[in-house]
């Protein structure tokens, strides 16, 4: 093969992986509908669809010469074809293969290996489906009977009604033919190239300030010289008067030529600014993609976890159409996924805990998207679950060290539901490789942040939780106040910006040793932002009962910003316009300062620092409340924690002994549960490591023991097994256990993790 073929051959595969993808995902997506309303009125559309995408994606399989997936897709669309034809029904066992299947095309392509040989078992599987000998009459009509969700059949009589034509069938899915692929490596350095344009359109309105003031100077100047002319207007004088006067001429020809100069820069300016604010909004237009493009993965997702845990939860998307930034999206997935997962694990619970509590037995979990304000993407994401107990997420931030006993009971019950975005914040009864570690919302936040938004938290107990996250439609259109405090200007990003008031010295009132304003019905903290800052601004303080955080002056400029639920006031001598700003990283010399987020460069070359309003928040909290350690606790960190590991496999065992070892832990091994009770019993350990499946004494019944025995039940047990099945992790819940670990997803980050969120 020489090198052109071989390049036309590497392009075809992309475009094939490309192609599949999209095959991939239509066919997810209309199985998992087909599933949940296998009686509506379009499931013979959906069925349509499937099989004709199956139909596809076996002859594009045929075009590179992939023999492994064509055979899979010609057992689906046999299957298909039956199911089109009324010849088959499926249960709720078959989706699930059928499902797998569709996962198994979508791991080949990305792994690019031909496994023809290993196929085999999964196609034999699908012919059972395809070979099953269901012919029905369709005259024939099933007796309906009330059966549990899980036990739901597409019924084998559809409605007869004639197949629409290909082009009814789904339109949004033919459109994507319509469009050009490119290589988004190519568009992102486009747009960034765009984006650099707003630093030449801010130098140009610079350009032309200046050359404003140069002509404003030379007006003055002509103004000077007349008065000198009449000055020397004597007979005397008449050589000095005809010096003056070709310098009037000089000068009306220099300010001629300035004025249309200024005329032509404004003009250009206005040109250059249009063009540059069309590009920038055919670009966004280029780079944003429907929030689709993400949130159809969510079924499938949705479904395999409640299926897991056995659970019944329906999801509802609403205002998935809505197009955003491609980037933003990319940033928004992870965030996504951890905000349902927690709803289908802490929120939603199983059917016949949920009859208990008078609720349907299948819970609902709910994602809209929506645009605010014309320039922001509101995001809720809610459940009809038990909601969240703010008395366990007390006792979790106390435990940890989050806050202290004296501040929890200061704090409102919104500032302690925001504590669940902290780190280490569970209310999780055990840790799996699902939940229970307390970071999966601290990342959310965290994320959220970085993009530029908010995020906050509403939960009412047996009703529900709702979270909101408030994002920018695009990361490029980045809008800041400008303010000044002392001789140092900063950009603070819009969105956080509340409102600016001016109050005088006597609407301040001071509160339990803090500066406060009323703003509205509440009360606001204010402080300095020079203070914040530790920057010296040069401005005295007055001496009063008002502390230090009032200057001198009758009155004083407050910027109060908002984040999640938190509002501060931050006192600045001076308040400029807000502007649109192209910010850029500090780089990766400076990849973390605190409090600043960018940097903006102005038409003058000046760099003015873009604030992190999270992080001043977070400046503001501490300076309030900055615990001293004592010497105890410092001991106590640096006590050598002692842990007990018990497996009967040596090589396991000697495994774990050295990830432990390994991150400064003393261990103990054991090689049963026998073993391990008995060392328990003599020794004194802050956690135990155990396996499961062993002889003598397996991991449930040492968990058991452990907790029924005083001296050793308040110490955490991990179980790290290979069973995996939703009734071994209930059974490991039941009897104890801390944490529940599954050795095919092993992780030694993930353990350690673990360990030291329960020590």
């Amino acid at each position: 093969m020489d090198k052109r073929e071989e390049d036309f051959l590497k392009r075809l595969q992309a475009t094939f992986c490309i192609e599949v993808e999209e095959h991939v995902k239509m066919l997810t997506t209309c199985l998992i509908e087909l599933e949940k309303n296998p009686e509506d009125k379009k499931s013979l559309e959906l069925i349509e669809t499937i099989f004709r995408e199956a139909h596809s994606l076996k002859g594009a399989a045929r075009s590179v010469n992939r023999n492994d997936i064509e055979s899979v897709c010609q057992v689906l669309e046999s299957i298909f074809a039956k199911l089109k034809n009324q010849q088959v029904s499926f249960t709720v066992v078959q989706f699930d293969l059928v499902l797998d299947a569709v996962k198994t095309i979508s791991k080949m392509v990305s792994t690019g290996i031909n496994t023809s040989d290993d196929n085999r078992e999964l196609i034999k599987q699908l012919k059972s489906i395809s070979e099953a000998d269901q012919p029905k009459k369709k005259a024939e009509v099933q007796t309906k009977i009330d059966i549990k969700p899980s036990e739901k059949i597409i019924k084998d009589t559809v409605p007869a009604k004639k197949i629409p034509d290909r082009t009814e069938l789904n339109v949004e899915r033919l459109q994507q033919f319509e469009t050009v692929r490119i290589h988004t490596a190519k568009l992102d350095t486009l747009f960034l190239e765009a984006e650099q344009m707003i630093q030449s359109k801010i130098a140009a309105v610079q350009r032309s300030v200046d050359l404003r003031n140069i002509y404003d100077f030379i007006g003055s100047w002509r103004t000077e010289f007349q008065k000198r002319n009449i000055a020397f207007s004597t007979d005397n004088e008449s050589q000095l008067k005809e010096l003056i006067s070709r310098d009037n001429e000089k000068l009306k020809e220099l300010e001629s030529s300035v004025a249309v100069v200024v005329h032509n820069m404004e003009n250009d300016n206005r040109t250059l600014g249009r063009m540059i604010d069309e590009h920038m909004e055919l670009m966004k237009k280029v780079l944003t993609l429907p929030i689709s493009t993400i949130a159809e993965v969510f079924p499938m997702l949705v479904r395999d976890l409640a299926r897991g845990q056995g659970k019944e939860i329906e999801l509802s998307i609403h205002g998935k159409e809505i197009e955003v930034d491609k980037r933003l999206l990319e940033e928004l997935k992870d965030p996504l996924i951890h905000l349902i997962r927690n709803c289908i694990d802490h929120g939603i619970k199983k059917p016949e805990e949920r009859r208990a509590l008078n609720k349907p037995p299948h819970g609902i979990v709910m994602l809209n998207f929506s645009i605010v304000e014309g320039r922001n993407l509101e995001i809720i994401i809610s459940d009809d679950g038990t909601g969240i107990n703010l008395d366990k997420v007390k006792a979790v931030a106390v435990k940890t060290g989050i806050v202290s006993k004296d501040n929890l009971g200061k704090m409102s019950d919104q500032e302690t539901m925001a504590l669940v975005f902290k780190s280490g914040i569970t209310t999780s009864k055990i840790i799996t490789d699902i939940s229970g570690r307390g970071l999966g919302l601290a990342i959310v936040s965290e994320k959220v942040q970085k993009l530029g938004g908010t995020v906050s938290v509403e939960s009412q107990e047996n009703i529900g939780t709702t979270f909101r996250i408030i994002l920018p439609l695009t990361l490029s259109n980045f809008r800041g106040v400008m303010v000044r405090t002392g001789e140092h200007l900063f950009f603070i990003p819009s969105l956080n910006v509340e409102r600016v008031v001016r109050v005088s010295n006597e609407e301040i009132n001071t509160i339990k040793n803090h500066d406060t304003i009323l703003v509205g019905q509440e009360i606001i903290v204010i402080k300095k932002l020079s203070d914040v800052m530790s920057i010296n601004d040069r401005t005295k303080a007055i001496s009063s009962k008002k502390g230090n955080a009032v200057t001198s002056s009758d009155f004083i400029q407050i910027i109060v910003l908002a984040q999640d639920e938190k509002r501060i006031g931050f006192i600045i001598d001076e308040v400029f316009d807000e502007h649109h700003i192209f910010v850029k990283e500090l780089g990766s010399q400076l990849s973390r300062v605190r409090n600043i987020s960018g940097a903006a460069v102005l038409g003058s070359g000046k760099v003015i620092p873009v604030l992190n309003v999270s992080d001043l928040m977070k400046s503001v909290m501490r300076s309030e409340s900055s615990p001293k350690i004592t010497e105890n606790e410092y001991k106590e960190d640096e006590r050598l924690y002692k842990v007990l590991v018990t497996d009967d496999s040596i090589t396991s065992r000697s495994l774990i002994k050295n990830i432990m070892e390994s991150a400064g832990y003393e261990v103990t091994t054991a090689v049963d549960g026998i073993d391990a009770y008995m060392k328990a019993q003599v020794g004194e350990f802050d956690l135990i490591v155990s396996d499961v499946d062993m002889p003598r004494l397996n991991g449930f019944e040492l968990t058991a023991k452990i907790r029924s025995d005083k001296k050793l039940s308040e110490i955490p047990v991990v179980l790290v097994t290979a069973l995996e099945t939703r009734e071994d992790r209930e059974h490991g819940l039941e009897v104890g256990a801390n944490a529940y670990l599954i050795k095919s997803s092993f992780d030694q980050s993930n353990l350690l993790e673990v360990i030291k969120t329960l020590l």
